[in-house]
């Protein structure tokens, strides 16, 4: 082959994968998509197949308006009608809370499904997961999500929870189920692990593939009266995100660096919220059936709430939320007798998982089973807890 022979061929090659990666682009770019958190009948907020958001909004008056996801700000671009469009870079799949920024003011887009989430309602978008079909809506038989009104005299007010019961509750009368006691983190609320977190189609789902035995989910609002001055939560603190003690270095250390991370809420679980589901639904009222899990700091609820009670639960679970250690159980013999099993995990990309393994392998060298769960590729997010959900409900109520 000569040298010009061999100088066509090589730019014919070049040419064609230029072309095509120019028709990826094309593709990633041109495939947007509403998507589940878009409200029906409106075409914003879209997806694309690369996780990029693109949101659009009518402000003809507005000097500069901004989308606010993943802790960046995008500029927008006016149109000749005064409509502004733009997208961000690709977010990590799953769910994630966003804004609008219009001159300043951040506000919730109109064409988005709201959520309670960094202390407000707002909005939020859903990413497409691979690995979606374990929360997907299927076939299968469907348990309730049930709002509950309840009177507390710890907080001398009505409170709201939602409790999940599972298919079948009301078919059989004389069946009596165990409980998980489920909370969410810093800044949302009693509708989060209902909304965001996909409660219901998960366990749906477990339950239908027999990998989980059927139990009743509690979900109520943990954020009450965390205590004045130094020792509260920032309020600035993101979705999701517990303060870490170092948020107050002259506060008394302790268990929580010295916050008083349980608040008021301690009272309202034992006192309060138990004994009304208790009284109210088939549950087997004792240790054995009684499980307590939380995301963030509801996970450091949990930990602190069963080191002062270790009488209450028998399933420990700790989502993005630190670790936990036998050390810090003062009877460990009497401990593990009732406790079966203590859960921990992290998303990938949060570090933590040496640390949660090391405690997990703590836990089964004393007799109580040790899990350490590692969500791949996600953050301090929904998805890293929407799979930490799915892996541990397998785990409990199993005897």
């Amino acid at each position: 082959m000569n040298y010009k022979s061999l100088f066509f061929l090589l730019m014919t090659v070049l040419t064609g994968e230029i072309c095509l990666a120019q028709s990826n682009q094309r593709m990633a770019e041109g495939d947007f998509k509403t998507t589940a958190t878009t409200q029906q009948g409106k075409q914003y907020p879209q997806v694309n197949s690369d996780g990029r958001v693109r949101v659009s909004i009518s402000a003809p008056n507005a000097l500069k308006v901004q989308l606010d996801i993943g802790g960046k700000k995008y500029d927008l671009v006016k149109d000749d009608k005064g409509v502004w469009t733009g997208e961000s870079a690709p977010q990590d799949e799953g769910f994630h809370y966003y804004q609008l920024n219009i001159d300043g003011a951040s506000v919730p887009d109109p064409g988005s499904l709201y959520y309670y989430g960094a202390s407000r309602w707002g909005s939020g978008i859903e990413i497409p997961a691979k690995d979606q079909d374990f929360y997907a809506l299927k076939s299968v038989p469907h348990g309730e999500l049930r709002e509950n009104y309840y009177f507390s005299k710890t907080s001398n007010s009505v409170r709201h929870a939602y409790i999940y019961t599972p298919p079948g509750y009301d078919k059989n009368n004389a069946q009596r189920y165990p409980v998980l006691y489920l909370q969410h983190g810093m800044g949302e609320n009693e509708t989060g692990w209902g909304n965001q977190g996909y409660t219901a189609r998960i366990m749906d789902n477990l339950i239908a593939d027999g990998k989980a035995v059927p139990f009743i989910i509690v979900m109520e609002n943990s954020s009450v009266n965390f205590g004045g001055g130094p020792r509260s939560p920032r309020p600035d603190a993101a979705p999701g995100q517990a303060v870490p003690p170092a948020a107050n270095a002259n506060a008394p250390r302790g268990p929580m660096g010295g916050m008083n991370i349980t608040g008021q809420f301690e009272r309202i679980l034992l006192d309060d919220l138990i004994p009304f589901v208790e009284s109210n639904y088939r549950v087997i009222p004792d240790q054995a059936h009684r499980a307590m899990a939380g995301l963030s700091m509801g996970g450091m609820q949990t930990r602190a709430i069963v080191i002062a009670n270790p009488d209450k639960f028998s399933y420990v679970g700790m989502f993005s939320s630190g670790t936990f250690t036998p050390s810090e159980i003062k009877d460990i013999d009497a401990f593990k007798k009732n406790v079966k099993v203590v859960f921990m995990s992290f998303g990938g990309r949060e570090g933590g998982s040496a640390r949660i393994g090391a405690a997990a392998e703590e836990w089964n060298k004393v007799g109580i089973k040790g899990i350490s769960y590692v969500s791949p590729e996600t953050a301090h997010e929904w998805q890293s807890w929407r799979r930490s959900l799915h892996e541990f409900a397998p785990l409990i109520f199993k005897n």
